[in-house]
Order: C-alpha cells, then sequence, then structure tokens
C-alpha cells in the first residue's frame, strides 16, 4: 500500500525537485541508515519500544568502523566502576571533561549540556544494552588519557563488549564486517600476549586463550571479541527482535516536507525507493575518511590511505544533510592513529598500527631533521595532531621511529611477535632501516649524525635521572600503560644504546573523522542558526563530537555514537507518545 503526499525530493546532486503528489513506496516509524555502533543501538532502542524500524546499509556487511574496531566504549559513573568500590560520580566525570574540554574554541559540537548529557545518558544507555542481554564489563585497567587532569581516573572509564560466538548469528555470520582480532581474546588481554616469554601471568593467559581456542574447536564455536564482539551481539538482538535490517541498500537523499525530514530515497531492486519515517531519520554512516576530496578540504597533510575506518567512510550523508542546511563542524579533526605501512600492507592492516611503538622502552620519534618533538606516549589523537603540528614547521611526515636492539627482541613490531624474524623485504624495500651506529643510521635517513647523536644522547640522559624534561613522557598514566609493565624504574622510559639501530616511518593515520554535523543535547541535527532541522538526528562520526578536539580516553568516538543513538530514539519515540 501507498501513500501519497506532496513532498521535496533533494537529488543526489543537491538540486531540489518539487513534486506535487509524491508516493512513498513504503512507510515505517523510523529508518537508521548505516550500521556502525551508534546506528544500531538507536535501532535498538526503537524497536524496544514498540515502533517500526527499517536499518539501511549500503554495503553487504553489517558492522561499520565499529566492528573493526576495538569497540571499547568510554562511559562515566558506569554501574562497573560504582560495583568494584572506586571512586567515581557524575560530578567527578564533569570535572574532567570541562577541564579538558571546557575552554576549547569553535567547537559546537562540544558544548556544556551536550556534555552534561552525554556523561548523564551514556549510563543509561549502558543499562539499557545490559537490559538486552548484551554482556558487557569494564576493562580493569585503561587509563583516561589526561589522568593528571581534575576528576581524571588512572583506572580508567572504559568498558567493552565480552566474547560471543558469532555462530548465533547464523545466516547473518557471514554478512558481518570483520573484526580485527583473529584469537578469543578481550583487547586488554591481547595486549599482553607479547610478554608471554618474560612474565608468568602473560603466560598463563596465553595458555587460556588456547584453552578457549580448543574449547571452541570442540564445541563448534566462533568467538569474536572486540568491536566485532559488540556489533555482532547488537545485531543478535536485533534478529530476536525481527529487524527489519537491509544491506545494499545505499541511502541516495532525504525527503524533507515543509521543512521537516520526512524519509529517505534508497534503493531496492535497482531502481530507487522511497521510504516514509513517521518519527524520523537517523543518521549513522560513518564519516569521510575514504573520501579524499574532503580529506584535502578538511584535512590537507593526511591520506585515506592511512585510515582504518572501514571502506564505506565517504561522507556523502554529512553532504545530504548539509544540503539540508545542517550546520558543518569540527571538520578539521580526526581520531588520529599512528601508524607504519610494512611492504604488503593492505587498507585497515592490522600490523599498520604504530600506537604503542614508540612509547615503549628503547625508542623515540624523530622529525625529518633528527629531532625529538613530541611525547611518544599519550593520546593517539593528540600524536598525530602534534605530528601535523611540527610539519608546518618543520618535515614530520612521515617522522622516523628510532629504536636500538633491545626492542626487536622484548616488543612487538609491526605484527612481529618479540624476537621474531623480520622479513628480509622490509631492509631491501628501504621501508626498515638498520645500522650498526646512530651515526651510520643517520646518513641511511639523510638526517645529520650530529643532530640524531645529540638528540639520543639528550634523551638517554632524561632516562637516567628518570624525568623526560621536555615532554615529560612517563608522567601520565597512559603513557605507563603504554609502555613495559616489566621494565622499571618507568615503564616507558629506556635507552637507546645497544646496536644495531632501526628507523622505520610513521604518518599520522587515523581511525576515522571527528567532525561532522552539529547536534543538540537529544541528537537532533541543527542549522547554523541554531534551529532544527525536525525529523533529522545524527550519531557517530557523522556528527561534530561533544568532545571536541580531544579524546577522553579509549572509547571516546565508540560510546558517544552510542549514546547518542540511543538518546535519538528514545526522543524520536518521546516525542510521539
Amino acid at each position: 500500500m501507498t501513500c501519497q503526499q506532496s513532498i521535496n525530493i533533494t537529488s543526489t546532486k543537491g538540486e531540489r525537485v518539487e513534486t506535487a503528489n509524491n508516493t512513498f513506496d513504503e512507510q515505517t516509524d523510523f529508518i537508521v541508515v548505516g550500521t556502525g555502533g551508534g546506528a544500531l543501538c538507536g535501532a535498538l532502542t526503537m524497536l524496544s519500544q514498540g515502533n517500526q524500524v527499517i536499518v539501511l546499509e549500503k554495503s553487504s556487511l553489517v558492522g561499520g568502523t565499529t566492528a573493526r574496531s576495538g569497540g571499547v566504549m568510554w562511559i562515566p559513573n558506569n554501574r562497573f566502576l560504582l560495583r568494584d568500590g572506586l571512586d567515581e560520580s557524575e560530578e567527578r566525570a564533569r570535572t574532567y571533561l570541562e577541564a579538558l574540554c571546557g575552554e576549547q574554541q569553535n567547537t559546537p559540537g562540544s558544548t556544556p549540556l551536550r556534555r552534561q548529557t552525554y556523561i548523564t545518558r551514556a549510563a543509561q544507555m549502558l543499562e539499557f544494552l545490559l537490559q538486552q542481554g548484551i554482556d558487557i564489563d569494564r576493562y580493569r585497567y585503561w587509563p583516561d588519557y589526561y589522568d593528571e587532569l581534575p576528576g581524571g581516573l588512572s583506572v580508567g572509564r572504559s568498558v567493552g563488549a565480552k566474547l560471543f560466538d558469532i555462530n548465533q548469528l547464523g545466516e547473518w555470520k557471514q554478512r558481518m564486517v570483520p573484526g580485527f582480532m583473529p584469537y578469543p581474546a578481550m583487547v586488554d588481554e591481547a595486549m599482553q600476549m607479547p610478554y608471554f616469554k618474560r612474565s608468568p601471568k602473560a603466560f598463563w593467559l596465553c595458555v587460556k586463550m588456547v584453552g578457549r581456542a580448543l574449547y571452541a574447536k570442540l564445541t563448534g564455536k566462533h568467538y569474536v571479541s572486540a568491536g566485532a564482539a559488540l556489533q555482532a551481539r547488537q545485531l543478535h538482538a536485533l534478529l530476536r527482535m525481527e529487524a527489519d535490517l537491509r544491506t545494499d541498500s545505499p541511502v541516495s537523499s532525504l525527503i524533507e516536507q515543509n521543512s521537516q525530514i520526512v524519509g529517505v530515497v534508497t534503493v531496492k531492486d535497482g531502481k530507487p525507493w522511497r521510504i516514509g519515517a513517521r518519527l524520523g531519520v537517523l543518521v549513522g554512516a560513518g564519516g569521510f575518511a575514504h573520501n579524499q576530496s574532503m580529506r584535502d578540504q578538511y584535512l590537507p597533510g593526511t591520506s585515506d590511505l592511512w585510515t582504518s575506518a572501514a571502506p564505506t567512510d565517504t561522507g556523502e550523508m554529512i553532504q545530504e544533510m548539509a544540503r539540508h542546511g545542517a550546520q558543518l563542524a569540527q571538520m578539521d579533526e580526526m581520531v588520529g592513529n599512528q601508524c607504519t605501512l610494512p611492504p604488503g600492507s593492505k587498507r585497515g592492516d592490522i600490523r599498520a598500527t604504530a600506537q604503542s611503538i614508540t612509547a615503549k622502552p628503547h625508542a623515540i620519534l624523530v622529525d625529518q631533521t633528527g629531532v625529538r618533538y613530541m611525547n611518544e606516549g599519550g593520546s593517539y589523537m593528540a600524536f598525530c595532531k602534534g605530528m601535523l603540528q611540527r610539519n608546518q614547521a618543520e618535515a614530520a611526515v612521515p617522522s622516523w621511529g628510532i629504536f636500538d636492539s633491545r626492542y626487536l627482541k622484548k616488543y612487538m613490531f609491526a605484527g612481529i611477535m618479540p624476537g621474531g624474524k623480520i622479513p628480509q623485504e622490509w631492509f631491501d624495500s628501504g621501508y626498515l632501516k638498520k645500522a650498526d651506529s646512530l651515526a651510520e643510521l643517520a646518513s641511511l635517513l639523510d638526517l645529520s649524525p650530529d643532530t640524531l647523536q645529540a638528540t639520543v644522547e639528550r634523551f638517554n640522559g632524561f632516562v637516567a635521572k628518570n624525568h623526560d624534561d621536555d615532554f615529560q613522557r612517563g608522567e601520565r598514566a597512559y603513557d605507563r600503560w603504554l609502555g613495559d609493565p616489566l621494565h622499571k624504574p618507568n615503564p616507558t622510559l629506556g635507552t637507546l644504546e645497544k646496536g644495531p639501530f632501526y628507523a622505520f616511518p610513521v604518518v599520522p593515520g587515523d581511525v576515522g573523522t571527528y567532525g561532522g554535523v552539529v547536534t543538540d543535547e537529544h541528537a537532533r541535527v541543527l542549522r547554523a542558526d541554531g534551529s532544527v532541522i525536525a525529523g533529522l538526528y545524527a550519531t557517530g562520526v557523522s556528527t561534530a563530537s561533544v568532545m571536541g578536539r580531544y579524546y577522553p580516553g579509549a572509547g571516546s568516538s565508540v560510546g558517544p555514537s552510542m549514546t547518542w543513538g540511543y538518546v535519538a530514539a528514545r526522543h524520536a519515540a518521546e516525542k510521539d507518545a
């Protein structure tokens, strides 16, 4: 049955097309565009309130970038912190966010009201997921990235989904975006694996993981973890509720009537298909990480070759919302994730992440003059911003990670386990430089030998007195967490003095962009004058982040995405009650 309505349709070219008596091919209560974390959470929230939902995914796979990620959510004042008797409250979380984000400039996505709403509603969203049978717990120790600030928590506020047997999805198992973790381990457990030769605790943890794998094989289970587990659990809950989830269904246009979004134009059987939405449309379709022209406009000096976001992250829904008057903001921000690309790397290859390499002992980062210019630990977003900022004054993209022979014996490098054999191709291609002395290494890198030698000697001096006078590396709990817990006295400070020495390129990659349309405390999309575009909601990296230009802790992208998806669906349903 079709419904006749007079509407305006915006074409894929942005032209407003007037149709006097347009026919919807189909109607529902709520439409969700995308299948990332916040999109699925919004769909689940709306379905739980007894409303009809159609979820539209443009690719053949469900899960978005969330499924490829660690799936960690930064949730203040969550029940698990309170359960474990830790010193946490809404007031403490607000103190932390205001200390970090309160003085930002030109960040309309991060207002005091939005930050306060996030603190309150994130914990509510978590309770909702638990009520839906989605098994989640806190990570026991994953420090806030600026724990030294008032309200910061050195144990962290991060939570994640427990392992999930993806075989429970039936035929949908093959329609999930694959995760990055090939073994049945929680993210924090996997981070301990490289220490199995040096730590009895890490050794027994590896034994435990092998036991899990054997149990899964014997019982016909297939465990997934991290973001894949979170998304598979959400999908499982949606399937139990008989959700209408459609893959290969890109949205080309939003349908507008009387300044209100009332539906979308998608595709069915290769033809345009118009769906009306009585309660509204939620866009959770990702950012623009794979749109190089948008990157050149908003994030110059970065490349879509360096992102680990899902290939579907191409920005067209941000552009479509903007064509309907949505304000764009914070488009010059991304969730930086420093990376290195060994020969044979593919887009999004887990080997490419360099997040903790230069935070380990016996390693530093230098620009193309051989000078150290930042704390090599800390927030990955801050790390990449620092690299791009440095590149304005001195060539720093790529920068050079420098380490000595002890590093390769003790730590994982680009997917190679400690003590493992480095592929000869890495040396032959020039990707990994090796030299018996720092002077020789400098020559290979076209650096001044005296400058590199002075840089290393200065750093070694800081190590000797256990304090980095230049950049305070190792002062934050998160710096130390990225380091080596078995290395004393400071887990991240170790000299570079045992040849041979090595160098590898590091570039400012990302896990996604961080800017988009501006939304209010109900996740409604706003125009530049602050007015609401009725019927249009957005979440995730389709929006200007509530965190503005900072990343407070692990999961500061997925947590808000899930929360604003929940908030949008609750608001859309309640306004109709």
